[in-house]
């Protein structure tokens, strides 16, 4: 039996990059995908590639920064499938560099707003259904930057930590109604948000890797199913780091 056959999966910013990649390997493991992503005139070719691997989906548009925006997804995919059985909260942005002390607060503001208090919209939502039906699984995206500084970056880094201490907490207080968290925690991927990058930065990040590549969206794809499924029943509040090597 493929490791999430008939599961209902929620994907945040699943139209693209990481997100995208993991509804397919999701769909190749036999689940129902629904993906939840700004609304895009694209979509459908998302929708298509699923289908071609015989899943059933669909899309709901999101903006995890908005609350209603992500109460009324959740409850249209629980509407459609009948449950939620994993929950991929995905979604997030970069930021510009810059020091602390020169900072535009809303820059700060934005960078919170989706990668730390939509993440908290999401679990929340999230776990008041798997509450009603008795358990499910949560796979929160933080970073390396939840773990070590990234210069120039302090509100995604604030942001990526913050993911990490709502994972830990969602393990300790919702393990006995059998809900578990985890969080993935890559350094820089290769998704098109890195084609905006200079050549030369880009090639540091290669370079400042003992592996001398970056990670590719199927690796996490792959790290995500692992959290997904009951093959680490017993992995609760802890992190997947993709590194090739960085923090060792």
């Amino acid at each position: 039996m493929r490791k999430l056959e008939k599961k209902v999966v929620f994907i945040t910013g699943g139209n693209s990059g990481i997100g995208k990649a993991a509804a397919l390997e999701a769909a190749r493991e036999g689940a129902i995908v629904v993906v939840a992503d700004l609304e895009s005139k694209d979509h459908m070719e998302t929708l298509t590639e699923i289908e071609a691997l015989g899943a059933r989906s669909m899309f709901v548009p999101i903006d995890v920064s908005d609350v209603e925006s992500v109460k009324l997804a959740i409850l249209t995919a629980v509407a459609e499938f009948g449950r939620l059985d994993v929950a991929f909260n995905n979604a997030g942005i970069g930021g510009t560099y810059s020091g602390i002390h020169d900072m535009p607060e809303a820059t700060w503001d934005r960078v919170i707003a989706v990668n730390l208090t939509g993440q908290f919209y999401c679990v929340k939502y999230e776990l008041q259904q798997f509450l009603k039906q008795g358990g499910g699984v949560i796979v929160n995206m933080s970073s390396l930057g939840g773990l070590k500084a990234e210069h120039g970056l302090v509100p995604y880094t604030a942001a990526k930590h913050g993911v990490l201490g709502i994972t830990k907490n969602i393990a300790v207080q919702y393990a006995a109604q059998h809900i578990r968290a985890n969080a993935l925690c890559p350094y820089y991927v290769e998704t098109p948000l890195l084609a905006e990058v200079p050549d030369a930065t880009h090639q540091a990040w290669i370079d400042g890797t003992p592996s001398k590549r970056l990670c590719t969206p199927e690796e996490v794809a792959k790290a995500f199913i692992y959290l997904a499924c009951d093959d680490s029943s017993y992995c609760n509040g802890t992190q997947i780091i993709l590194d090739g090597g960085v923090m060792a």
